[in-house]
């Protein structure tokens, strides 16, 4: 039988380098949980066994269950009827195995029923269930929400709603998009309001919410009468049938098994998570940054799925007297497409560890400060770890996202004009993958929350030690061009601040940001070449060609591309 996990080289490649020992202890407290249920593991090496166990089943549902039912559930899509949401045939048999599995609370803890496991496995679990059928992912990647009344929730809310999602009885929603409220989330108009007994409650219009019929919803509302921007939102909690109304689907061109619907809160009984005023600014950017990386695991599951069906079709295609496979052009659009698989994938897992360093540390220092010890080196841990999630978060979403976008067509091109078929399922991969950059944050949005710290060159001193390390014969040369490649950085960095102009920084920054991409990105692939042949291909491939990028990217930015801007009205009008 087919194993999504088992059969993927590159996968495999990434869980047998993982350096989760810090994150684990912490997550175990010591490995102290053992003693308390018989499945958490008794060491570092234990918890890896079990962690490949985990997603050896998710390898073989999403490859078996999942996977031949995808077209299905396009063709299907969701219904609605007499304000009732249903799912897609094979959503609801994907959802009940899943469920039989205990895969719904992944990274939830183990006393509300969960796997406690990292956001790195969950991550590897996305990729697979997204390779599968990517609007699935928009059911079974909505756990964090869950995760985030955990973290910010009262006990008595975590044992009323933690386990309902653990076992697989509820799913959730993120209601936050409203018709005047998108991207500028400070817009939101919904209302919270307490009632005459001091319940919360919640009046008005949800838009394009992600599996809006959900059982349970985060709400994000405004509670702070006169406000007008995010400091008066809250975070609220609700349960879907509670006086809410699903006004209707949309109707899209992709991710068809995933339902988006418009609700309408009628007075709507809630709970607030946290404290009043911290929705936006706290609450709800933690749990989006969450969902970007889960968005990035959606893009290449995706794009792994249209890079398997391209391969697979240019060695059955026959043309000219010979497999497609076999003509250079075609060769060399299949190579592109492995080796920015990779390298996305080098970078997905590289922003999950610092992620996952980060949650982990900050739970570590709430308990050393409740036990009224020292926690000054974990606090200095943190501060890396924080610094490198917040620039990779975003980073990893705009350039994965991207980039589906690019593999899904270049697998489509080698499909030619049967790809554009129905019957083929590079086409829905295509329409599946065009969302990806534009959720949770579109791509630009997301170069917004990377600039600041490309600007303060975080990595600075992981780059200098890189340079300073002697690198083997065959991986000199590429070592080179990626010290040319920092000179270029330095110096268009240098320009842009030079400058002390705001605006200009702004429409420099899409540049930077994949500047410093391609930097991280190659020092990464080198790390992994020196460890196994194989990727010495990867790293040279990629490092070539990002070395060719950047001098575009330089040259944009050195010679004053933007300044046109100052032009706009007149050729745009």
């Amino acid at each position: 039988m087919a194993n999504y996990f088992t059969e993927n080289t590159d996968l495999l490649f990434q869980f047998d380098r993982l350096q989760l020992a810090e994150v684990v202890e912490i997550a175990e407290q010591g490995y102290t949980e053992a003693a308390h249920y018989d499945f958490a593991p008794t060491d570092y090496q234990d918890a890896l066994d079990n962690y490949r166990k985990v997603l050896e089943i998710v390898g073989d549902i999403t490859a078996n269950t999942v996977a031949p039912q995808a077209a299905a559930v396009d063709e299907e899509g969701s219904h609605f009827a007499e304000g009732r949401v249903t799912y897609a045939a094979g959503i609801q048999e994907a959802l009940k195995r899943l469920t039989e599995a205990e895969l719904m609370g992944f990274t939830l803890p183990r006393r509300y029923g969960g796997l406690n496991l990292p956001t790195t496995i969950y991550t590897m679990a996305i990729e697979m269930v997204s390779r599968a059928e990517a609007s699935l992912m928009n059911l079974f990647g909505l756990q964090d929400i869950a995760e985030t009344i955990n973290k910010y929730g009262t006990e008595e809310q975590r044992q009323e709603f933690l386990p309902q999602f653990a076992s697989g009885a509820a799913t959730g929603a993120m209601a936050l998009t409203e018709p005047d409220a998108g991207s500028d989330l400070q817009a939101v108009n919904m209302l919270a309001y307490q009632d005459d007994s001091g319940q919360w409650r919640l009046k008005g219009v949800k838009r394009f919410i992600t599996n809006g019929n959900a059982e349970i919803l985060l709400v994000l509302a405004r509670s702070e009468a006169g406000t007008k921007d995010g400091r008066g939102l809250s975070l609220f909690a609700c349960y879907g049938k509670d006086d809410v109304k699903v006004r209707r689907i949309e109707n899209k061109l992709g991710i068809h098994g995933s339902p988006t619907c418009e609700l309408q809160f009628n007075d709507t009984p809630a709970q607030l998570i946290g404290k009043r005023k911290f929705g936006l600014i706290k609450y709800v950017m933690d749990m989006m940054n969450g969902a970007r990386l889960g968005i990035a695991g959606q893009a290449l599951g995706i794009s792994q799925a249209a890079y398997e069906e391209a391969l697979s079709y240019a060695k059955a295609r026959e043309q000219f007297g010979k497999s497609i496979y076999n003509i250079p052009v075609i060769t060399n659009v299949l190579m592109d497409m492995r080796v920015t698989l990779e390298s996305d994938r080098s970078l997905l897992y590289a922003a999950c560890h610092w992620v996952d360093l980060r949650n982990k540390l900050e739970e570590k220092i709430e308990s050393l400060k409740a036990a009224g010890k020292d926690a000054s080196a974990e606090n200095a841990k943190l501060k890396e770890a924080t610094r490198a999630a917040a620039l990779l978060t975003p980073m990893v979403k705009y350039v994965l996202s991207e980039n589906a976008n690019k593999i899904t067509y270049d697998a489509l091109q080698v499909h030619g004009g049967t790809g554009y078929m129905r019957e083929f399922n590079v086409e829905r991969l295509a329409r599946d993958a065009r969302i990806t950059n534009i959720y949770e944050g579109t791509s630009q949005l997301q170069i917004v929350a990377a600039i600041g710290g490309v600007i303060n060159d975080i990595f600075a001193d992981f780059f200098s030690a890189r340079e300073e390390k002697e690198n083997p014969g065959n991986l000199a040369n590429l070592a080179d061009e990626l010290k040319e490649m920092r000179a270029l950085f330095l110096d268009c960095l240098k320009y842009v601040t030079d400058k002390t102009d705001k605006h200009f920084q702004s429409v420099a920054a899409k540049e930077l940001v994949e500047l410093y991409s391609y930097l991280y990105t190659g020092w990464l692939l080198m790390e992994e070449a020196e460890q196994d042949n194989r990727k010495v291909f990867i790293a040279r491939r990629y490092i070539i060609n990002a070395a060719t990028k950047a001098r575009r990217n330089a040259e944009a930015i050195k010679k004053d591309l933007f300044g046109d801007l100052l032009y706009a009205d007149d050729v745009l009008v």
